[in-house]
This record gives C-alpha cells, sequence and structure tokens, in this order.
C-alpha cells in the first residue's frame, strides 16, 4: 500500500514538473508573439507617419493656390491622425503591459455545442495575432472570460451576445508570472484563486488595487457582469471590495459596449482624497475618458454657485455635535423639505408670472387670458421658465410682425404723399417729408423697443436667487446643492451638458433620496451602479439609508439590491476587532491570519507620542509602506500633528486638496473612509458622539495587515 501512495506520489510530480516545463514553453511561444505583435504595430504607426506626411506634400502642391482646401485638408488630416494614432497608441501600451505579465489563469473546458476540448488563457487585455482569428489571451472582461471567475468545476454558464452558453469546465490554474517569468501556478478544482488571493492581499496597499484583476471572486465577478442595463445597489461591508467592483464594472462595460459608452460614464466619490486615490485604477486597465468626481464638485459646477461651507468644516459641525447644524441637516435630507421644494416649485408656477395684456401702438397684441393658455395648457408640459421664454418669443414675434408692418405702412403713406406732389413741390417739400418719414420710422421703432424693455416681468429669475430667499439667506452647505439643483431642474429643466449613459456611485450610504432623484434627472441614465456600506454611515439620519430603498423613488428603473458579508481587506483578528462596534454577526472575515490588535491606554499626551514614535518605526523597519495615524476630527489629527512634527516627517491630510499616495499620514476619520493602509493606528480618545461605534469600525477597517488602538483614560 505504502508503495503505490509512493508511485501515485511520484507520478504526480512527474505530471506538475512536465506541466511547468509546458506551461513556461507556453509563456515564451506568447511573449514572442507579443513582441511580434508590437513590432508590427510599431510598423503601422511609421507607416501611418509616412502616408500622411505623403499624402500632405501632394495636397500641399494640388492646392497650393486654394487656401480653403488647404485648411479643409488639415482639418481632416488632423482628425484621421488623431483617431488612427489613438488606436494604436492604445494597443502598444496594452501589449507593452503584457509582454512581462501576458496572462494569470487557465480554464480547460467543453463548450457543449462543439463539444471539444479546448484551453483558454485569460488576460488583463486580449492578443489576438495578426492574421489569424483566435486570440491566445483572452481579455478578463469578455464574456467567455466568467468560466474562469466561477467558483467551481463542471457545469457553468457563461452569457454571450447570443444568449447563455453551457460549458463543461474541466480544470483551472493560476499562474505568478513577474518580469516574463513563470514563478509559480496553482490548480484548484474548487477556486482556483484562494492561494493567489492570499498571497496578494498580504502585499503592501499600493499594488493591491492594481493586481485585484487575478482575485475577483465570483460574488464580485457576478456584479461585475451584471446587464449593462440594469441599476446595480450593493450594500457590502468594509473590504468587501465595493471600489474595486464599480471600477471593474466599468472597465467591463466599455470593453463590451464601446461605441454606446465611451466618454459617456460617470464616477461620483466621497472627497478629493479618495478620486486621486483610485485615479489609476481605470487607466492600469486601459480605460481613459473617464470622468471622476465628486457630487460637491459635479453640484457647484452645474448650479454656478461659487463657495460653500467646505467638506472639512461640514464633517467637523456634525462631529462637534454642533444640534442646530445637525437639526438642519436632517431636516434637509427629510422628505419633508422634499415636499417643500416641490410646494415652492407648485406656488411659483401659479404666482411668480403676473400675466397682464401687452400693448403696442395703442393695439393688445396678446392679452392676458391668451398668455395664460400658453402658460397653463399650450406649454404645460414645460418647466416653467422655459415656458415664460417660449411665450416671450411668440409676444417678440408678433411685436416685430406689427412694427414691420407699422413702418411699411408710413413708407407707403410717405411714398404716396411724395408721388402727389409736383416736380416743384416735391423739391421745396421733398426734405422735410423725408425727415418726417424718418422720424415716424425712428417713434415706431424706439416703442417696440420700449415695450420688449417693459417685458421685464416675463423674464425668469436665477435659481439660485429664489432659493436663497427660501433659505433665509442662509450660508450654503453641501446639502443646499441637490436642492437647488432640483429646482434648476423643475423650474429650467437643467441637464447635464454632456451625455451620460452610466453612472457610478461610491460611498452611496451618505447620499440623500434628494440627492439620487437629482443624479436620475440630470443624467436621465437607465443604469448606476451603486456602492456603500450602510454600516459605515457617519451621517446623522432618520429612518433607512436611501440607498437601501432607491426603486421606490427612482421609478421605472430595473435595480437589483446586492449584499456582501465577505470582508477580503483586513486580517481576521483586524475584523473580529471591528465587527464589535457594528454588532453584526453576518461579517464572514476571510482566513487570512496576521498580528494581534493592540490596545493601548495612555494618560498624557507625552506619553502617547513616545508610543507613536517607537511604533510608527517598528512598523516602517517592518517594511510597510503606508502607516496612517487615523483621529476623530481635525482637531484631534492637529494635536498629533503637533506631537511628531519634530520628530520624524508624517503628512498631515487636513483638507482634501492634499494628495496621498504612500508613506506616513495622520487624517480624521472622514477623508480616511474608503481609503486603506498597509498598517493604521487609532487615536481613540473617548469623546461622546452619536455615531462613536461606526466612526470606530470605519477607522479600525481601513487596516489591512496591522491595527493599534490608542485609548485615552477618561
Amino acid at each position: 500500500m505504502e508503495r503505490e501512495e509512493l508511485e501515485r506520489e511520484l507520478k504526480e510530480e512527474l505530471q506538475k514538473e512536465l506541466d511547468l516545463g509546458m506551461e513556461k514553453e507556453k509563456l515564451k511561444e506568447t511573449i514572442n508573439i507579443i513582441n511580434q505583435e508590437i513590432n508590427n504595430y510599431i510598423q503601422k504607426r511609421h507607416e501611418i507617419s509616412e502616408y500622411i506626411l505623403g499624402y500632405r506634400k501632394e495636397v500641399l502642391e494640388e492646392y497650393k493656390d486654394d487656401e480653403d482646401k488647404i485648411i479643409e485638408y488639415f482639418d481632416h488630416e488632423r482628425f484621421v491622425a488623431e483617431e488612427q494614432f489613438k488606436v494604436i497608441d492604445r494597443r502598444l501600451k496594452e501589449l507593452v503591459i503584457l509582454k512581462t505579465s501576458p496572462y494569470f489563469g487557465k480554464v480547460n473546458f467543453i463548450e457543449e455545442e462543439i463539444g471539444l476540448e479546448e484551453s483558454m488563457y485569460i488576460g488583463r487585455f486580449g492578443v489576438i495575432p495578426k492574421d489569424e482569428f483566435e486570440p491566445i489571451v483572452v481579455d478578463w472582461r469578455a464574456p467567455i472570460s466568467a468560466l474562469f471567475y466561477a467558483g467551481k468545476i463542471g457545469e457553468v454558464y457563461y452569457t454571450s451576445p447570443d444568449g447563455k452558453i453551457r460549458t463543461e469546465v474541466l480544470s483551472k490554474r493560476q499562474f505568478i508570472i513577474k518580469k516574463a517569468q513563470l514563478l509559480g501556478m496553482f490548480d484548484s478544482e474548487i477556486d482556483v484563486k484562494d492561494d493567489i488571493l492570499q498571497m496578494v492581499l498580504s502585499k503592501n496597499a499600493e499594488s493591491k488595487l492594481k493586481d485585484i484583476v487575478m482575485t475577483i471572486q465570483a460574488e464580485q465577478d457576478n456584479l461585475i457582469r451584471q446587464p449593462k442595463d440594469k441599476t446595480i445597489v450593493v450594500d457590502g461591508v468594509a473590504g468587501s471590495g465595493k471600489t474595486t467592483i464599480a471600477l471593474h464594472r466599468i472597465a467591463y462595460l466599455l470593453y463590451n459596449y464601446r461605441k454606446t459608452l465611451q466618454d459617456k460614464v460617470l464616477i461620483l466619490g466621497p472627497n478629493k482624497v479618495f478620486m486621486e486615490y483610485i485615479s489609476t485604477v481605470l487607466p492600469s486597465l486601459g480605460e481613459v475618458g473617464v470622468r471622476q468626481t465628486t457630487f460637491r464638485d459635479l453640484a457647484m459646477e452645474l448650479s454656478e454657485i461659487e463657495s460653500i461651507m467646505s467638506f472639512k468644516d461640514y464633517m467637523e459641525n456634525v462631529l462637534s455635535g454642533n444640534k442646530e447644524f445637525i437639526n438642519e441637516m436632517l431636516y434637509k435630507n427629510s422628505d419633508e423639505y422634499i415636499e417643500r421644494l416641490n410646494l415652492l416649485i407648485n406656488d411659483l408656477e401659479n404666482n411668480y408670472f403676473e400675466l397682464r395684456d401687452i400693448s403696442i401702438y395703442n393695439k393688445i397684441i396678446m392679452n392676458k387670458q391668451e398668455l395664460q393658455d400658453l402658460f397653463q395648457n399650450h406649454f404645460k408640459a414645460m418647466p416653467l421658465f422655459k415656458r415664460n421664454k417660449r411665450a416671450k418669443r411668440i409676444i417678440y414675434t408678433r411685436i416685430n410682425e406689427l412694427r414691420n408692418d407699422t413702418v411699411k405702412a408710413i413708407e407707403k403713406k410717405y411714398k404716396d404723399k411724395m408721388n402727389a406732389l409736383s416736380e416743384e413741390a416735391l423739391n421745396l417739400e421733398g426734405s422735410e417729408l423725408e425727415f418726417k418719414k424718418k422720424l415716424e420710422i425712428r417713434e415706431a421703432i424706439e416703442e417696440s423697443i420700449k415695450v420688449k424693455q417693459d417685458l421685464r416681468w416675463i423674464n425668469g429669475e436665477e435659481v439660485i436667487s429664489i432659493y436663497m430667499r427660501f433659505n433665509e439667506e442662509k450660508a450654503l452647505t453641501y446639502d443646499d446643492l441637490a436642492a437647488v439643483l432640483y429646482l434648476k431642474i423643475k423650474l429650467e429643466g437643467f441637464t447635464a451638458p454632456e451625455e451620460i449613459k452610466h453612472v457610478v456611485i461610491d460611498e452611496a450610504q451618505d447620499y440623500s433620496k434628494l440627492q439620487f432623484m437629482v443624479i436620475n434627472e440630470l443624467t436621465k441614465c437607465q443604469s448606476l451602479t451603486i456602492v456603500g456600506d450602510s454600516n459605515q454611515r457617519l451621517l446623522p439620519i432618520k429612518g433607512e439609508v436611501p440607498m437601501c430603498s432607491i426603486e421606490e423613488y427612482l421609478l421605472n428603473k430595473n435595480v437589483e439590491h446586492f449584499k456582501l458579508d465577505k470582508s477580503y481587506r483586513s486580517t481576521k483578528e483586524i475584523m473580529e476587532f471591528a465587527n464589535k462596534y457594528i454588532h453584526n454577526e453576518n461579517i464572514v472575515p476571510l482566513v487570512r491570519s496576521g498580528e494581534k490588535v493592540e490596545i493601548t491606554e495612555f494618560n498624557e499626551y507625552e506619553e502617547l507620542k513616545e508610543k507613536l514614535l517607537v511604533n510608527i518605526n517598528k512598523l516602517k523597519e517592518k517594511g510597510h509602506e503606508s502607516i496612517a495615524v487615523i483621529c476623530r476630527d481635525l482637531e484631534e489629527t492637529n494635536n498629533i500633528g503637533e506631537l511628531l512634527k519634530d520628530k520624524i516627517y508624517i503628512k498631515i491630510i487636513d483638507n482634501e486638496e492634499i494628495l496621498y499616495n504612500s508613506g506616513e499620514v495622520i487624517i480624521p476619520s472622514y477623508f480616511a473612509k474608503g481609503l486603506e493602509f498597509d498598517a493604521v493606528i487609532v487615536i481613540d480618545t473617548n469623546k461622546e458622539m452619536e455615531s462613536k461605534d461606526k466612526m470606530l469600525y470605519v477607522m479600525s477597517t481601513r487596516a489591512l495587515h496591522e491595527l493599534y488602538v490608542y485609548k485615552k483614560n477618561c
């Protein structure tokens, strides 16, 4: 029996060696093909350059005397050159990336219709050699690549443009390829990504987001590949990959629906610190032209509001427990406030314009009843400030027509007078008659100008002025932005100036119902990707988090909700510590063990200073590239900064204009949301606040590998 076991093990080892040798040869062959493709594209670029230069020479010679033709040629040439170079340049960049690591996975499968066993290699981008039709590497975003991400062997379906395709997945393999060398490979019958996932999650934060494409889990892949016309709402725990899902869903949708979606995708993040943090992810996946901004910046741009309370001051008011501010915030995020805005709109529609008869040259050209009929019947479907513009155009047309008729009548009157005069009388009176004619025409024109000027009462007011009165002239805050845009939409028919086909909203747990309504009205999108964590909402709220019931107020949308309970970011020890603060037993930490969470008490800040210096230096020596000291608010952030500034260099993020990539940083809790760090030091000074537990949960779950909590004794 032992001999049989030994023979079996030897046979398996031999097979592994054979497989490894075969895969090394396959890798070498693939890299050779990629190098050939790179040379082909470089040659293509050279040929296009030569063609354009040659053609330019001919055109300049042929049309040297025709300036218009030369201008027309250069406009056309620039467009052609830009488009061709754009395509070639994009492909060259992809191939250069693939040159050092062409693929990360392999699937052996049998497609039901064909019945033959096939192998497929999966990479960050696809590769189809010149003059061939079959890819040697399949792009991870291609529909068939779903076979690799499915968490099982055996019968698996994938969705192609022709519908669902049934396959039998025989085996899956994953590779570790660095600098064109095969460093290792893993086979699995259950989930090929487990070993690789552990390896990637053990890395430092900076490289993690970029490597995630090879570790996408089955439940994440399912969300990424949801139909493009569906609105998905993902409520996921900290570290469940919500941002990863959102960004990779965009890459997937752009790959499969590029003609429809290119340059028509909008990503809304929580703050500029976060937006900068994720800014390189889509370009690393080969996608450019996706607008990434915050709701605050977008709303200020569209509403042309110049300044509001900063995000920092807004959060500081919340965290300090400013009751008046919080009550105002709760009110402006309530259904009652939306109802008040609707009542304002209704009142403006009925009472804003005091309609009256409009006369010129002692003639009524439009009476009050006719004007009212335009507003209340003919143009009723239009927003109020579009109705008045349309009515104004009709009034102007009538004024112009009557003015022209009056001028013609004056000209005819004086022409008849002059024709009736003898030649002698014409010489005597002609100049005076000509002067009188011009005077009457001028008076007629001046009256038409005056009537138009008197029509100021039908001009619409700036929406911001209306809102400021409604808001009792109080300084504007973040909560006013959605309300101003809502009025612009309802009163002006305002929409986003650029066409947007898909919107991603990250950290959506902090959005109000009115914000969602405004985004929907502005973009008219059929589909959105909404991701957030209801456990991480630090802003006070009455009732349910709005993202959890979005279908109740965004009607005619195909909405589906998804829960993600598995956390991939932090170690088991960190997640077990963090979960105590949200009292949720459903969160499943990935079994990746690490250092025990250390909780240290301190009495005075001088004592804390020494502990922090020792700890930060220790973490740096361990090789951690991103270390964050996370404080509750700005006051604590500045206090800790003052403690440490003379001893070590550490960046203080005290406003959202400061960029962060790596290194040591002191940061308030609200700027840390959505970010992750190799090691985190939480400063808990025991200040009371309504959402303290949630805040500690947010602060703790920023840590990937190590977490330290310094707790001040009361």
